[in-house]
């Protein structure tokens, strides 16, 4: 609803500095990689902005709406520079239709077209999932021996 949508993005980019950063990113992730409204393709260094939705999100986001015609096209959204500045972030998923996505964003390459795999770099990303959201994840038994085995 902004009117100026660039000076929107850069007052909220200046909002975050001024109150010291942001301390813990909570994060879901879309069906096709993307955290926020980062689609494939965003730069991993974006910062807060217009981002043009595709079909998979528009249609994704349809269940929250009457009519199909109001489902929005285009979102202001936190870049995923902005995102990893977090000092924390923590990504959750659950169901196995999230399961390939979760895979590649955890094991896969860090590239623009998951743009969740961008938290692979980050010093304390954390990944809640259930076991239908791992199941894809080739290092799974790895990963829960090291959750059970913790240091206190």
């Amino acid at each position: 609803m902004a009117r100026d949508i660039d000076a929107f993005c850069e007052w909220y980019e200046e909002e975050i500095e001024n109150v010291g950063g942001i301390d813990l990113q909570v994060l879901g992730i879309g069906g096709d990689g993307h955290i926020a409204f980062n689609e494939p393709g965003s730069s991993l260094g974006s910062r807060t902005r217009l981002k043009t939705l595709t079909q998979e999100t528009i249609d994704d986001n349809a269940r929250f709406f009457k009519d199909p015609e109001d489902v929005p096209r285009y979102a202001i959204t936190m870049g995923v520079g902005t995102i990893v500045e977090a000092r924390t972030c923590i990504l959750l998923a659950n169901g196995n239709k999230k399961a390939h996505t979760v895979a590649q964003a955890i094991e896969g390459p860090v590239t623009s077209m998951v743009t969740a795999s961008a938290l692979q770099l980050h010093p304390d990303a954390i990944f809640i999932l259930d076991e239908d959201a791992a199941e894809q994840l080739k290092l799974y038994e790895y990963y829960k021996w090291i959750y059970e085995n913790k240091p206190e």
